[in-house]
């Protein structure tokens, strides 16, 4: 890392935006916060977010948490306390504490505004503002740079996408310098890239300030009596009303893919998509790059393994993601992932599905396009997936037919 890179890793804060209820993942969010979540087997959402910190040098990390933070505290003391304080480098939970009145977070930028006290202007210049919830791979510290480069008060990172799909996003128009000239929330229509007809620039939750800067904003909201809970409603539609210079950065993805990847998992079909994507042969989103390393809790479990039985029980694993712990003792796995300290036993057959942590899959059980949160014992014989007016009766199921079993579910 250059002396300028690691003047910027220094007086840089950042905090991450992790109380988000995701309702639209219930019942996956029924115990814990939305980036608290488990994907790809062995990680949690958050995990990729606060990678990309560690791999960006990033070591001063605030995550501001609120719905349900039982869950994802717990993760953020087994799998993420790594860092040396006597180094300034530290990664704090912080619960809604009611420091500037009566109110919990009231929106993205109202967490930030209770915690201003935290970003300390005598050590830190820029402010990394993200999102918990996202899944991609990015290096900060370039688009810090790109701040700096820009003399920007505020630049948001923004990733490409086609003009038709974009009305489901913040917006942004730009002049040929990327200088950010207008910003909508889901416009009707989407302004489009001067340099490329058809496609859009989105908002991606990536936000670098100047903190004397995101101080004063908030500062001459509060005096004008303004809104100032949302960044996409209120604070960058009045940065740019007043001036500010406001600079869009392009994505620049460290997956290294032929297409850009960021991924929000907001509803149960997009989480199962992005999920199926990772046992692909030839995955969107790569788990296996030595490069950027994710990092998670590594639980003590033993080695996976499968187990035959008389050479008719046959336990087997297809293109599938199997973690520690787990046993296939004579049955089928069929293109799923199953999460550490799984049971798969005899003549049972799991095909198309999520399997979480500590669940027990008894004989002769069958489980089809199907996502089983964490410590679930399928009694022996059962089926899920193949009726879905059944499964309706007692299990969430989506449109397009996937069944979602909640954390601890007991079969009557």
């Amino acid at each position: 890392m250059s002396f300028i890179g690691s003047s910027l890793v220094r007086d840089t804060m950042t905090m991450i935006l992790a109380g988000g209820m995701g309702q639209r993942l219930y019942p996956l969010t029924e115990y814990r916060t939305k980036p608290s979540v488990s994907f790809g087997g062995k990680y949690r959402i958050i995990d990729f977010a606060l990678s990309n910190c560690l791999n960006s040098g990033l070591r001063q990390l605030y995550v501001l948490t609120q719905y349900k933070s039982d869950s994802l505290s717990r993760h953020l003391y087994e799998a993420w306390n790594i860092f040396h304080p006597e180094l300034r480098e530290f990664i704090f939970s912080v619960p809604p504490q009611h420091k500037v009145g009566n109110e919990w977070y009231k929106g993205t930028a109202d967490a930030i505004y209770q915690n201003l006290n935290l970003l300390e202007p005598e050590y830190n210049n820029w402010a990394l503002i993200l999102s918990g919830d996202h899944i991609y791979k990015m290096d900060y510290l370039k688009m810090i740079q790109y701040h700096v480069e820009k003399k920007a008060d505020f630049s948001i990172s923004t990733i490409v996408t086609q003009k038709n799909k974009a009305n489901r996003f913040g917006v942004i128009e730009i002049d040929k310098n990327y200088k950010v000239l207008s910003f909508i929330e889901k416009p009707d229509s989407p302004p489009e890239i001067p340099s490329r007809p058809g496609y859009s620039l989105i908002n991606m939750g990536i936000y670098v300030f100047n903190i004397d800067v995101l101080i004063n904003v908030f500062k001459k909201m509060i005096e004008k009596n303004l809104p100032y809970e949302d960044f996409g409603k209120n604070i960058i539609p009045f940065m740019l009303k007043e001036g500010y210079d406001m600079y869009a950065y392009r994505f620049e993805d460290e997956n290294h893919k032929e297409k850009p990847y960021w991924v929000d998992v907001g509803t149960i079909d997009s989480y199962y998509a992005a999920s199926m994507d990772l046992i692909s042969v030839n995955p969107e989103f790569n788990l296996y790059d030595v490069d950027w390393p994710i990092r998670t809790r590594q639980q003590q479990y033993p080695p996976a393994k499968t187990l035959s039985h008389e050479g008719e029980r046959v336990g087997r694993a297809l293109s599938s993601l199997i973690t520690d712990g787990t046993i296939i003792s004579g049955g089928l796995v069929e293109r799923s992932i199953l999460g550490p300290n799984v049971r798969i036993n005899s003549y049972s057959y799991i095909t198309d599905s999520i399997i979480m942590d500590n669940c027990n899959i008894s004989r002769h059980s069958r489980i089809r396009r199907t996502i089983m949160d964490k410590n679930v014992v399928v009694p022996e014989g059962v089926e899920i997936g193949f009726n879905p007016e059944k499964d309706k009766r007692k299990f969430k199921v989506t449109d397009t037919g996937i069944v979602v079993i909640p954390k601890n579910y007991v079969f009557e």
